[in-house]
């Protein structure tokens, strides 16, 4: 492998590995782990350790989703393997 397929691939693995942390701190933490406290907070009548266990999640999921095709495209232009 060259230095510059390498470059490419720890590029990819570290938005990846960014993205699973915050799919995993959404999902586990906000929903299980941090909802007896984020249920003092209240969003639109419902504590919002409940809205994130229940609807919040599946807005951040939908913005990583966006924002993981935007940082790959940029990623894929820096090492000029994008598809025209």
């Amino acid at each position: 492998m060259d230095n510059n397929s390498a470059a490419y691939w720890k590029a990819t693995l570290s938005l990846l590995t960014k993205i699973l942390v915050i799919w995993f701190v959404v999902s586990f933490g906000a929903g299980i782990i941090f909802k007896p406290a984020l249920d003092s907070i209240s969003l639109g009548g419902y504590p919002l350790g409940f809205w994130f266990a229940h609807q919040g999640s599946i807005y951040i999921f939908i913005a990583c989703i966006f924002y993981y095709a935007r940082k790959m495209g940029e990623i894929d232009r820096k090492f000029d393997v994008h598809e025209d």
